[in-house]
């Protein structure tokens, strides 16, 4: 017994589509991988000429830069050396040094005597003024500040302090060895903004014998601001930094340092603010074990967050003992942008050529398989008695005679199922364009309801806050108003009884009997304790409508002149019901009206005050709850408003998440994760201030708001101290 194998028949219309559609999608396929190729050298190789490039500009610049304080130290020791210069005459030093500054781009030009005799002049206080300073015999050695006109004279005395040149680290570490160097980067004593490094020049006589030291300071803000011009792409960072990774300059807004404690101290990069900073310096410690180990230029990159990141870092030295790291830092998607529309398009573009070649495919298919596939059915239909049976011409020249045969046979039956078939397109297409129309019409309609109710609903809303407002407002102050004269009335009333009692001690009997029956003594004292009683009431609810009208400042939504206490008071009233077993302690320093968008701010007390309540109620430490509030004034210009709290605290994970949109650690439902989002953004864009948050586990919380008293001022001089010697 033979057995055949059951072969699967492949439909016409497939042999013809599939190995067409399988060609176009290859192609498709090698033009996106080559684009992709392709677009990513490109952006490899324009990365490391665009870092390379900027780094050696950076090279130059500091070349030039940090060569002439070296220059200037050359300069005036050889002036000393030829008796150009008296460095007993410290008006003519300091005039010397005046008119170099005129020539040199930089911030201060010194010499310190061994006996401890001192002249400089250089920027201080003014970026526009050169001040000239002595430390001598005929200033009693302490250091005389005088300010200069624009010959380089002498015009006021503007500060006297007692700066010891001698014990200045400038001076010792110069004279310990014995060479010129650069000293070490520093921060002005009662001056945190300026930071600067200073190259050192030691003279000696013929005799070998030292005379003092020649110094030319630099601000090494001038180099941050050089950083911040190169245009190194939109989300590009450039930094300098030491081989310990302390912080140089960087192009960021970031300063290389920051305040504790009212002292300057310098940053490591690796503990930058800025992310992408501080993400590079660590990727390059974990790689080269420490900065001091990388002794080449080395071309780099790594992800953050699935972005790469382009890194180009390249070691800076001079003879005089620098060794700084130029980082640069690129990120990948700043070039991505373009090629990644290009790739798009070309994608677009393929798969526009895909989708058609296959509808060409499907409609040639269509053309040859269909004109078959209808003479299959109508001989089929035929063979079994139905002779309604037409097929239409086609220019397909076989397949043409077929059907005109056949149509000869059914000609009259197919028109009929024709134009039955012609009716039914042409219904369905009616039905489709009207069910189209109603559903636009339906969805206008349910837009305009959901509109009117949203209106009708904030209309009442509005009004029945007005209507309350007013109804609570004028009979509290009818009843606060009345108050005052009807305890007065009472008093005369029970002080004419005295009077009666007094003159007429034995009443009649039906009036004894009603004194004894209504305990008139009782009354007395108990009225006037009802009276305070009605007072103390009526001025809580006048208390509490103040509270809410400065809470919401309704009618202020301008910068407004408000005190800020005043705004603390009121939220704390309008949520110290809440405050049942918790301590509130006020400590409020003397604080002058500000000029901000009192109802937002007031929403940031809210927000942080309801924040600390609900850590608090969720605690477990079985300690007595407290929250504690201090403001005052810093630099004059300054109002800050720390909101602490004695709870659980938080983790370094958390406090990095706090000012995100919609992060919350509470349940689901019970917070939007958006208190804390809108409060920094209205303390710190709005308002032009700051708002920072310090926790540590089991430490408690503490926010720091901080926002400028007025906008625009600069800060007040009376802040500035004197110089002192520098760290």
């Amino acid at each position: 017994m033979l057995f055949k194998l059951a072969i699967p028949k492949i439909p016409l219309r497939t042999i013809l589509i599939v190995p067409f559609i399988l060609q176009i999608f290859g192609a498709v396929g090698l033009t996106g991988y080559l684009s992709l190729r392709n677009g990513q050298e490109a952006v490899n190789n324009l990365a490391n000429r665009l870092t390379s490039e900027i780094s050696s500009r950076i090279d130059q610049h500091l070349d030039s830069y940090l060569t002439t304080p070296n220059q200037i130290n050359q300069l005036n020791a050889n002036a000393i050396k030829l008796r150009m210069l008296n460095l007993k005459n410290f008006p003519q030093l300091g005039q010397h040094f005046w008119q170099q500054m005129q020539v040199f781009n930089v911030g201060y030009i010194s010499f310190t005597s061994t006996k401890g005799e001192y002249a400089g002049a250089g920027y201080f206080l003014d970026p526009e003024v050169v001040i000239i300073d002595e430390v001598s015999q005929e200033t009693r050695y302490r250091d005389y500040t005088y300010g200069t006109d624009k010959q380089g004279n002498r015009t006021t005395l503007n500060f006297v302090n007692d700066y010891q040149p001698l014990k200045d680290i400038a001076y010792t570490g110069t004279v310990k060895a014995g060479k010129p160097i650069w000293g070490k980067i520093t921060t002005w004593v009662g001056f945190p903004d300026i930071v600067s490094i200073a190259a050192n020049y030691p003279v000696y006589n013929d005799k070998n014998i030292l005379q003092g030291i020649v110094s030319a300071d630099l601000r090494l803000s001038q180099i941050s601001d050089f950083l911040r011009k190169l245009k190194v792409s939109r989300g590009g960072k450039v930094l300098i930094v030491e081989r310990d990774g302390a912080l140089v300059a960087s192009s960021s807004k970031e300063q290389p340092f920051k305040l504790i404690e009212g002292k300057a101290q310098r940053i490591n990069s690796l503990y930058s603010n800025v992310p992408l900073i501080q993400k590079t310096v660590a990727y390059l410690q974990q790689k080269f074990g420490k900065l001091s180990n990388i002794k080449d230029d080395q071309n780099l990159d790594f992800t953050i967050k699935g972005n790469r990141q382009f890194v180009h870092v390249t070691p800076w030295r001079d003879k005089f003992g620098l060794d700084w790291l130029v980082i640069v830092i690129v990120p990948e998607s700043d070039f991505m942008e373009q090629i990644n529309a290009n790739r798009r398009t070309t994608i677009l573009l393929c798969l526009g050529a895909l989708l058609l070649a296959t509808v060409l495919g499907i409609y040639t298919s269509n053309r040859i398989t269909k004109p078959i596939q209808l003479l299959t059915d109508a001989s089929e239909a035929i063979s079994s008695g139905k002779l309604n049976q037409k097929l239409y011409g086609s220019r397909i020249h076989e397949i043409d005679i077929l059907a005109n045969s056949f149509n000869r046979m059914a000609q009259q039956l197919c028109e009929y199922f024709t134009a039955l078939e012609n009716n039914n397109e042409q219904l369905e297409v009616k039905v489709q364009e009207r069910t189209n129309e109603l559903k636009i019409t339906l969805d206008d309609l349910q837009q305009a309801q959901a509109k009117l109710v949203q209106s009708e609903k904030m209309s009442s809303l509005g009004q029945m806050v007005g209507g309350i407002a007013h109804e609570i407002n004028n009979p509290v102050s009818f009843i606060h108003g009345n108050l005052t004269h009807a305890t007065q009335y009472v008093r005369e009333i029970v002080l004419f009884l005295n009077l009666y009692q007094k003159h007429y001690p034995h009443p009649v009997d039906e009036i004894q009997q009603q004194l004894e029956n209504s305990e008139l003594d009782f009354m007395i004292q108990d009225l006037s304790k009802i009276f305070d009683s009605m007072q103390t009431g009526t001025q809580r609810i006048r208390d509490i409508v103040l509270s809410l009208r400065n809470f919401s400042h309704l009618d202020e939504a301008d910068f407004k002149t408000v005190n800020i206490h005043t705004g603390l008071d009121s939220t704390l009233l309008l949520i110290q019901h809440r405050f049942r077993q918790i301590e509130v302690i006020k400590k409020y320093g003397s604080l002058p009206v500000v000029e901000c968008y009192a109802r937002q701010l007031n929403q940031v007390f809210l927000n942080i005050l309801s924040n600390a309540i609900d850590i608090l109620e969720e605690s477990s430490v079985k300690i007595p709850a407290k929250i504690e509030i201090i403001t005052e004034l810093k630099e004059d210009n300054y109002a800050v408003i720390r909101i602490q709290d004695n709870g659980v605290g938080m983790s370094q994970e958390v406090l990095s998440k706090i000012f995100d949109p919609f992060f919350t650690t509470k349940p689901v439902g019970k917070g939007t994760g958006l208190g804390l989002s809108i409060s920094y953004q209205i303390v710190v864009e709005q308002h032009g201030g700051t708002l920072d948050c310090i926790s540590a586990p089991g430490k408690g919380c503490e926010f720091v708001i901080t926002i400028p008293i007025r906008h625009g001022v600069a800060r007040s001089p009376t802040f500035l101290r004197s110089r002192g010697s520098k760290q």
